[in-house]
């Protein structure tokens, strides 16, 4: 298991799609193994979604995400969870890990200032 986390100050960063930084956690049996912060490519449709894809991520924990990278994101077979806390990539594996992340949607709290079709990769 893979997982990347968008971080900003060593905690989950809530703007997916502008996150200058990733934590990317290798989990083997239930353990953290390994951790790699990561910096992305420079922000352009699809290109986030493609290059956790190109890592070999198997999950994303983030705290909003628009619908058009979430759909990128599965059509590789990566899982998404959106709406996770502002927590460090090692507290939010730990509850990943345990059940207690769930996907609670895009969790982007600016939804009232964009419209409909905002999801804090397209601001």
């Amino acid at each position: 298991m893979k997982i990347a986390i968008p971080v900003a100050e060593g905690k989950l960063s809530e703007h997916f799609g502008h996150c200058v930084t990733f934590a990317v956690v290798t989990v083997d049996n239930g353990k953290i193994s390994k951790q790699e912060i990561l910096t992305p490519p420079p922000h352009a449709p699809g290109v986030i979604p493609n290059w956790i894809a190109d890592l070999d991520c198997t999950d994303v924990l983030a705290g909003g995400m628009g619908e058009g990278a979430r759909s990128m994101l599965r059509q590789h077979g990566v899982t998404v969870i959106c709406g996770a806390p502002q927590e460090t990539p090692e507290t939010l594996v730990d509850l990943y890990l345990r059940g207690k992340l769930v996907d609670a949607g895009n969790g982007c709290g600016h939804s009232h200032h964009h419209g409909d079709s905002h999801g804090c990769g397209t601001h």
